[in-house]
């Protein structure tokens, strides 16, 4: 087996996508239940999937099939890469992504660690059963990144420490039809992962205004270019109405339109 270009790179090319870190969009996809991970785990490993396994934020990968599954369903055996190189990255990191495609669907999982084993006297690698598996049969939505030189803003009602209530406006990053990200409002606002928050407002310039329902899924940091520490948070629309994703869906085509004619010379 060669560690050549992976097809989940060929397939998501030119940028390659995890969608398992975009719970904001894809949660509902998300597998909990040991049984159904293991259904197709199962059907992955007696099919001989190949599976692409990145690493070191993404920048290293390996190719693998699944040799074996545990009786009692807790472990993962795996077959070794080709590249002793690449394997002992591996084995040295703490957080590994798996992809594949099965069946058609898109499969991708976490695995914290893996541990050098043996399957039928050969090396192989083993890990713990993940807890969750992202199971994803098509692209639902578009991601747009949101325009810098116009940017979104997110007027979202909160609740402030004092028990006082407040409209914060926050900056969208991008968004699609399931959700959207933006920086996470200032210390003192309670804005904590599964708070619901309702009659938040997105401007949509020349399109209209967006009234929303929205869930945070998940909170982190990452340091911009001057040094500053920010926090970026998902969040994913409730129960979105038909007419307000047709606002947001207009919105991505005006502003996809007006990209591509400013590539081509036509603005």
């Amino acid at each position: 087996m060669t560690d050549s270009t992976p097809p989940a790179q060929q397939e998501d090319s030119p940028q390659l996508k995890f969608e398992l870190m975009q719970a904001d969009d894809f949660d509902k996809y998300l597998l909990h239940s040991k049984k159904e991970i293991l259904f197709i785990l199962r059907a992955m490993r007696d099919k001989g999937s190949l599976i692409t396994v990145y690493f070191n934020q993404g920048n290293d990968f390996l190719l693998t099939t699944l040799l074996s599954i545990a009786a009692d369903g807790n472990t993962l055996l795996l077959d070794p890469g080709s590249n002793a190189e690449m394997n002992r990255k591996a084995l040295a990191s703490d957080k590994l992504i798996f992809i594949a495609t099965h069946e058609k669907v898109k499969i991708q999982f976490i695995v914290t660690r893996l541990e050098n084993a043996e399957f039928e006297g050969r090396p192989a690698f083993r890990a713990a059963l993940p807890d969750t598996l992202l199971r994803l049969q098509r692209r639902e939505y578009y991601r747009l990144t949101a325009p810098i030189a116009h940017p979104l803003k997110c007027v979202i009602p909160v609740k402030l420490a004092d028990g006082s209530t407040a409209s914060v406006e926050t900056t969208v990053i991008d968004i699609s039809g399931g959700g959207l990200a933006v920086m996470a409002p200032p210390e003192g606002v309670e804005f904590e992962t599964d708070h619901l928050f309702e009659n938040c407002r997105i401007e949509l310039p020349e399109v209209g205004t967006v009234t929303a329902t929205l869930r945070v899924r998940n909170i982190f940091e990452f340091t911009l270019r001057n040094g500053s520490r920010v926090k970026r948070s998902g969040c994913q629309f409730e129960d979105l109405p038909g007419h307000m994703l047709t606002l947001i869906q207009r919105y991505i085509i005006r502003v996809e339109r007006e990209r591509k004619a400013r590539e081509t010379g036509l603005m």
